[in-house]
């Protein structure tokens, strides 16, 4: 007896699905990762002409970033408020109210952040306080 023998279709896999899954994995991933930023704080200085004076040692700066945030000596604040904002300045100043207190502020800063900068300054007793500046650039003709 002879069998005739049946036609099969040939086998394969769809892989428009696959890439389809693939691509949509690697567009979540793409949007849902945070990129780190090293931990340097940039600052805009605004521009002003005078004398630059010699920085003694012992003096504090308060740095305000362009959001609002602040760091005394380096080290960022928790928040915003002025009472965090006071106790970091009592503990880095270690009570010695008499020491330089420089406020570093970003040119895009907004202005409630520096006045309570001061305020907080104020309210602790310092009362040698500046704010920093940057040289303008000479205009090119």
């Amino acid at each position: 007896m002879k069998f005739r023998r049946q036609k099969r279709d040939e086998e394969f896999i769809n892989l428009t699905s696959l890439i389809d899954v693939v691509f949509i994995l690697l567009i979540f991933f793409m949007v849902s990762t945070s990129f780190t930023k090293e931990s340097h704080l940039v600052v805009s200085l605004p521009e002003a002409t005078g004398e630059v004076p010699q920085t003694p040692p012992e003096q504090i700066e308060i740095l305000i970033m362009s959001d609002g945030s602040y760091a005394i000596n380096g080290q960022a604040l928790v928040n915003t408020k002025i009472e965090t904002l006071k106790s970091a300045l009592e503990k880095t100043a270690g009570g010695n109210n008499k020491a330089p207190l420089v406020i570093t502020a970003d040119a895009k800063t907004p202005h409630q952040a520096v006045v309570q900068a001061m305020d907080a300054a104020g309210q602790l007793g310092f009362a040698h306080l500046s704010i920093t500046t940057r040289q303008p650039e000479p205009e090119k003709d």
